[in-house]
């Protein structure tokens, strides 16, 4: 089931190219760092308050959608704080102990990523807490009457935290991070700037309209402007002169089935299910995934954040609904039913 998003232009997750090149294409220090301009100018204050303090930072939660730059964040904190940072994530860590080997190793004043930090193990999560609030690590040896508590000094550090679903986080793990950060989508000039940067390191011709046309279809994601211009380059170089303009990205991506909304086919898919399968909705997460042969997860997390972004779908209590929008993109009527069991049921729901 996994297959359809693996294999997708689109996602906002990393693929195998990502991980292989992506560092390169990584600003190293905040002036580089194009958008998210008022989460910069927070951290650019933090950093320069604790710099002069000669204190660790704070620790930092970094949320928002996958693929707008958290991780590169993080690194970027690190390297204006003039320190290093170690990365893992919350699934990489199985037990406390995993923990416990990370934490004993960092320099003081090193920073520890952890990316998808809510999707920790709960015993590793209560380790977590003295670390944080007073560096030191608590460890129980053996058990029943017998065991006892070894506590172990850590240097100070700071952990910054990256995850998707912050609502998945615990309320006491959330409270000790003293910096809180939300990333959101990217606008179009921003996400052409980044095309144009990343074009320029990677020595490809490109025109101001070729980069906005690509812009247009990125989701809001660098991510995903990055690996469409990686793909729109290949076009141009067999099926063109090698220059990406603005008609040559726009015949590359209908190419690849990329809409002007930034829409592929699995997002039609899933508009499609919703619309004449279901009669507009309301249609349950769980069924939909089984319609659309997605994870319930993938649906959530990848799915749905641009799709309700863009005004295609309302989430209701009782499931999914298309939007007027929708039905006008599928190029399909709305049922007149539906416009009034919808109107009925939002009045319903908010009496």
């Amino acid at each position: 089931m996994k297959d359809l998003e693996d294999e997708r232009l689109l996602t906002s997750h990393l693929l195998g190219e990502d991980r292989y090149g992506d560092n390169s294409l990584r600003p190293i220090c905040l002036s580089e760092y194009i958008g998210q301009e008022k989460v910069k100018e927070n951290i650019a204050i933090f950093v320069s308050a604790a710099l002069e303090r000669r204190e660790s930072l704070d620790h930092v939660l970094l949320s928002g959608p996958p693929g707008l730059g958290k991780t590169t964040l993080a690194a970027i904190i690190a390297h204006e704080m003039k320190t290093s940072i170690k990365k893992t994530s919350g699934p990489a860590i199985e037990r406390p102990g995993d923990l416990a080997a990370i934490l004993t190793n960092l320099e003081p004043g090193e920073v520890l990523f952890i990316d998808e930090i809510h999707r920790l193990n709960r015993s590793v999560e209560e380790i977590m807490y003295p670390a944080m609030e007073d560096y030191v690590l608590d460890i129980i040896i053996g058990k029943g009457p017998a065991a006892r508590t070894l506590r172990i000094d850590l240097e100070a550090f700071t952990l910054i935290g990256a995850t998707t679903r912050p609502g998945l986080l615990t309320s006491p793990l959330r409270d000790r991070f003293g910096i809180t950060c939300r990333l959101d989508y990217y606008t179009e000039n921003e996400l052409a700037s980044i095309i144009a940067r990343t074009a320029k390191i990677l020595g490809i011709n490109i025109t101001i309209a070729g980069a906005e046309e690509i812009a247009r279809r990125s989701r809001g994601t660098p991510r995903i402007a990055n690996r469409l211009l990686k793909r729109v380059r290949d076009y141009a170089l067999v099926k063109e002169t090698g220059i990406i303009e603005e008609d040559v990205a726009a015949r590359a991506l209908k190419l690849f089935e990329i809409d002007t909304y930034g829409l592929d086919n699995v997002d039609r898919m899933i508009l499609e299910a919703i619309i004449v399968k279901f009669n507009g909705g309301p249609v349950g997460l769980e069924t939909l995934a089984a319609c659309v042969s997605e994870e319930p997860d993938t649906l959530t997390d990848v799915y749905e954040p641009y799709l309700l972004k863009m005004g295609f779908i309302h989430k209701t209590p009782r499931g999914r609904v298309a939007t007027e929008i929708a039905y006008r993109l599928m190029n399909l009527n709305q049922p007149r039913t539906m416009e009034v069991n919808t109107l009925f049921k939002d009045v319903s729901d908010h009496s």
